[in-house]
C-alpha cells in the first residue's frame, strides 16, 4: 500500500536527499554556457602562452654567423708544440704545486696528505719504484700522472718530493740527459784513449 504522500511526489520517497544543484532554468542556462566557455578560454590562454615565447628567426641573434659558427666548432683542438723549443723542466716542488697538490693538499680521494708521516708510512715501506709507478700509471682515484702531461721524470721528483716530506729519505732521480750524456761521455773517452 502506498502512502498518500508518496504518490504527491511521484512515487519517490527515498530520493529526497538527491536535490539537483540545478534550481532554476536561469542556473541552467548559466552552467552550460560556462562549460562551453572555460575549455575555449583554457585553449586560448594556453595557445596565447606559447606563442609569446621567444621566437628564433631570420636576423634574430640564433641565426648570426658567430652563433653558427660556435655551433660548429669542433669539439677538441689539436695542440702542436716545437720539438726544438727549450724543454723547462719542473722541479718536486714545482710539480706538486701545478698537479699534486689538488688532492694531497686536502687528504681527498683518500689521498695521503702532505707531510702526513702515518699516511705515508706504509706506502714508503713499499719502495720509491712502487710509488712511482702508481704515480704513472694511476691507483684509486688518482688518475695516471695524477692528470696531468709530464715526463717520468718529473714525475718521480715529485714523487721523492712528497715521499720525503712524508718521512722518506729517497735520493732526487737522475735527470735523463745526464744519464744518457754518462755512457756517450765514457764511449767517447775510451775511443780518445784508444
Amino acid at each position: 500500500m502506498s502512502d498518500p504522500q508518496d504518490n504527491a511526489n511521484g512515487g519517490h520517497a527515498a530520493e529526497e536527499g538527491h536535490d539537483s544543484p540545478i534550481k532554476t532554468p536561469r542556473q541552467l542556462i548559466v552552467i552550460v554556457i560556462l562549460s562551453f566557455l572555460v575549455p575555449i578560454l583554457a585553449i586560448v590562454l594556453m595557445v596565447n602562452y606559447v606563442a609569446s615565447g621567444p621566437k628564433t628567426g631570420v636576423g634574430s641573434g640564433e641565426d648570426s654567423a658567430e652563433m653558427v659558427a660556435r655551433r660548429l666548432q669542433p669539439v677538441g683542438s689539436v695542440v702542436l708544440h716545437d720539438a726544438n723549443a727549450p724543454v723547462v723542466v719542473l722541479t718536486g716542488e714545482q710539480m706538486y704545486q701545478q698537479v699534486c697538490s689538488a688532492c694531497h693538499a686536502t687528504g681527498a680521494a683518500g689521498s695521503p696528505k702532505f707531510g702526513d708521516t702515518a699516511a705515508w708510512a706504509p706506502r714508503i715501506k713499499t719502495g720509491f719504484d712502487a710509488l712511482w709507478h702508481s704515480a704513472l700509471k694511476g691507483k684509486n682515484a688518482m688518475p695516471p700522472q695524477g692528470g696531468g702531461e709530464h715526463s717520468d721524470f718529473e714525475i718521480a721528483r715529485a714523487v721523492v718530493y712528497m715521499a720525503n716530506h712524508g718521512g722518506a729519505n729517497f735520493p732526487e732521480p737522475k735527470a735523463p740527459e745526464a744519464a744518457a750524456s754518462a755512457p756517450a761521455a765514457a764511449a767517447s773517452g775510451a775511443s780518445a784513449a784508444n
